[in-house]
């Protein structure tokens, strides 16, 4: 089987319009579904038994994820300069085996610090290996008027990472115990993840550009419209983590059965794909920015009328499938409007710096939600998140008005 993975991703010829292009979108497609899968989303289905088994709380045990995705945004500006400067291969197969250490470590802790130590190294892969390198791939080695379809390719399956692997890791760990279903895990991540990233990714490289295009992306720090963008990502992730986190809770302060409340919840993960395709096809007629625009004032609305109707049934079901719309938007609207905005070179490291901010909140917001909720309850929670998704909105629609110059006009991505 894995003779038959390999031989399928190898020598991808990368010619527009040639099936290598496919052969390629597709190992990268392969590999952030079980990378996100495995090194993000299981842990939801492993918390309980982990802290039982440590004797932690599981406050304490969810600090690890929190350092995994602090340390993955300190990475993402030295692993951007890296990818603009030598390609994605050896960048991604090398975090692939890291993140397969560091599957096997995890499996074996028996103290917090240990756990805590683990997920540095989780949070050093992951930003080796998830959706910043794999879309830098992407923007180095394909055709410009393809590379809005091939990002839509790789989010579209990777969308269903929540949806597979946090079901599987519940019946693993139903069947076996925590550590044993990590082991499994390993074996799944490690057998894709390190075989494809190896050998899909090896004729690509960096975009070559010639020497004057050779600008530093720092340019992008002096224009307005990327604080504006930076703005409305980093309000977004926020407002999107404390919903992640905190909604099943909410939905149950407004009387709704714990397990109705995690089905309802359920429902972003599978909107999120809805969403992208929506986003995409749009792109015949609006551009990224303001289709992202009007998405997450969509949301910021949705989300401010649950309150009002959550104690519904049918008034929850609408208000989430609205907002859901736009819980995978970011992953495909951020490239498009970074290559819009600025262009193609330097690409991975302008996105690193965006990404830096961006995982801080990911990474803080569930915290700063829970301190809140406990302070002054769910719904003035529910009805900032309400305001940040409002907010970005406005921020990205007015960075409409404000022109940004390319570092290579031709290579920015047509229709974005």
């Amino acid at each position: 089987m894995i003779r038959g993975i390999l031989s399928t991703a190898a020598a991808p010829d990368l010619k527009p319009g040639s099936g290598g292009r496919w052969r390629l979108i597709a190992a990268l497609a392969v590999t952030q579904t079980v990378g996100y899968g495995v090194l993000y989303y299981a842990f939801s289905a492993l918390i309980g038994p982990m802290s039982s088994d440590l004797q932690i709380s599981t406050a304490t045990a969810a600090g690890a994820l929190t350092i995994a995705v602090l340390t993955t945004g300190a990475m993402a500006i030295p692993v951007g300069r890296w990818l603009d400067a030598r390609g994605g291969h050896a960048l991604m197969t090398v975090g692939s085996v890291l993140g397969a250490i560091a599957l096997a470590a995890w499996s074996q802790v028996q103290t917090a610090p240990q756990l805590y130590a683990v997920f540095v190294l989780i949070g050093v892969a992951s930003s080796m290996v998830l959706y910043g390198p794999a879309f830098a791939v992407i923007v180095a080695v394909t055709d410009p008027v393809r590379r809005t379809q091939s990002l839509l390719a790789v989010t579209l399956v990777g969308g269903f990472a929540s949806s597979i692997f946090i079901p599987l890791t519940g019946r693993l760990v139903d069947a076996y115990d925590w550590r044993t279903t990590l082991l499994i895990l390993l074996a799944i991540y490690g057998f894709l993840a390190i075989p494809l990233h190896a050998v899909a990714l090896r004729h690509t490289g960096p975009r070559r550009v010639s020497a004057p295009e050779r600008a530093s992306p720092s340019h992008v720090l002096r224009d307005p419209g990327f604080w504006l963008l930076a703005g409305a990502f980093v309000l977004h992730s926020a407002a999107l983590a404390v919903i992640a986190i905190h909604l099943v809770l909410y939905l149950i302060s407004l009387g709704h059965p714990p397990a109705i409340a995690a089905t309802l919840a359920g429902l972003l993960g599978l909107l999120s794909v809805t969403g992208r395709v929506v986003t995409t096809v749009s792109l015949r007629w609006l551009p990224m920015a303001t289709i992202a625009a009007v998405i997450l004032m969509v949301q910021g609305i949705a989300i401010a009328l649950l309150p009002l109707f959550g104690r519904h049934l049918l008034g929850t079901v609408v208000c989430l499938v609205l907002f859901g719309l736009g819980f995978g938007v970011a992953s495909i609207a951020t490239p498009a409007i970074l290559l819009d905005r600025y262009g193609s070179t330097g690409y991975a490291t302008i996105a690193g710096t965006l990404a830096t901010p961006v995982l801080i909140s990911r990474a803080c917001a569930p915290l700063g939600g829970a301190v809140l909720a406990a302070a002054v309850g769910y719904t003035t929670v529910i009805l900032l998140v309400a305001a940040a998704c409002i907010t970005a909105a406005s921020f990205l629609a007015l960075t409409r008005w404000l022109p940004a110059h390319h570092a290579d006009p031709a290579a920015a991505c047509p229709g974005a």
